[in-house]
Formats: structure tokens, sequence, C-alpha cells
């Protein structure tokens, strides 16, 4: 009703904005009666017509003075400018992992990398925690000899994932690497991707409780970005 209103401008009558809405008369007359005692229409002076009142000026006021919402690459480029490790987004919706957004100054590793081993990769041992079907039908290979190979070692990790809400690849995919993930989640809260920071073995540790903090905080940002 409103945006017939707006569209058909000031003195638009009912039976108009009924056809432009496509609205039965007699719902649009009793719709417009409620606009009207709420603030949002008024009726214009010789009461032909109805011209927006000033709630719709209100919300539009409002809308327009609401607070930025960030983007996934203004949440990265911000955080890129204060590490030399390289950050990258993955989405994991529907059990598949998808890059978000990669790092243009360090190597990733690529989706269909990570899909064909997710047990060796921490965005994939994340997705593995939070949707455990595509535990099922899990081939474990090395890739390397620090890889996870065996179940119950596995589910132990991802047991820990979820208990701390943070994944680590420690030189489990490629030696010299390692890596940290941790949730991204949707305006609902269920886990739809993940924050990774990578870098050298041995300076990338969940030990390391300032990375863990940067990245953690960057992952609240990321909310409901996804």
């Amino acid at each position: 009703m409103l945006e017939a209103v707006a569209y058909l401008g000031a003195g638009a009558t009912a039976k108009q904005i009924a056809a432009h809405t496509q609205v039965p008369p007699a719902t649009a007359y009793r719709m417009l009666n409620f606009l009207v005692a709420d603030g949002f229409l008024v009726r214009i002076p010789d009461l032909s017509g109805f011209a927006l009142g000033q709630r719709t000026s209100e919300l539009a006021y409002a809308a327009s003075d609401s607070a930025h919402v960030r983007t996934v690459d203004e949440v990265l480029g911000a955080m890129r400018s204060e590490t030399r490790h390289g950050l990258y987004v993955a989405s994991f919706r529907g059990g598949t992992v998808r890059m978000v957004d990669m790092d243009p100054d360090h190597e990733v590793v690529s989706a269909p990398t990570i899909m064909r081993n997710p047990h060796a990769h921490a965005v994939g041992k994340l997705m593995l925690a939070y949707t455990p079907r595509t535990v099922e039908t899990l081939e474990l290979r090395a890739v390397t000899a620090h890889t996870l190979v065996d179940d119950r070692s596995l589910h132990a990790d991802l047991a820990r994932i979820l208990a701390t809400g943070v994944s680590f690849e420690d030189e489990e995919s490629r030696i010299g690497r390692a890596v940290l993930a941790v949730p991204i989640r949707a305006r609902g809260a269920d886990v739809v991707g993940g924050l990774c920071l990578q870098g050298i073995a041995g300076r990338v540790s969940p030990a390391n409780s300032e990375l863990l903090d940067f990245l953690v905080q960057g992952a609240k940002d990321l909310e409901g970005l996804l």
C-alpha cells in the first residue's frame, strides 16, 4: 500500500491504489484505514485521496541513519592490515567447501583439494565437526605423515573442535604449514563456514592466545555475512 502511494503520488485514490496493488477494493479500503489510523498515510484535505504520512518519513530516516553493514571483503581487508599471516574465508553450506574470500598475497589450498581430504585441513575438519553426516562416507587417506588416518583420533579431534570452537591443522596437508580455523555463524546461529589463518608451523597455534582472539573477533564481525 505504501509503495503504491509513493508511486502514484499524493492524492492517489483508494480505487487507484487497489488496482495498482491488485488487492480487492474492500481489502484495500480496510488496509488504508489502518495505515491512516497509525499515521503511515494521511488523507489529503478534500478527502479524495491519500498521501504518505509522518511515520513513513520517520521509517525512511531511520533506515538511512542505520549503521553501515560491513562486507566480507571489508572485514578481511581490515584484518589483513593487522597481520602478515594468510587469511581466507570458506563456506560449507550443504556439506561442500566453497571459497568466499581468498588471500591475494598467500597461496591458499583450493576448495576441491580440501574436499578430497577434508580431514587433513583445518576448515575441512571444521565442516566435519559441524556437519557430522559428512563423516560417514569419509575415506581417511594420509596426505602427510601427520594426517589423522584412524577414526578414533579423528573423532577425538572433532569433539575437541566442538568443545573449543577451534580447528587446528598442523602439517597435516603440507609440511611446514599450520592453519587455525574458527566457525562463522549465520544470523540464526548455525555454523555455515570458517575463518582461517595460515602460517608457518610452530608460529601458528591454538596456544597463541593473541592470534586466537584476533581470529575469533574476526569471525564475530563476519557473523551473518555468508
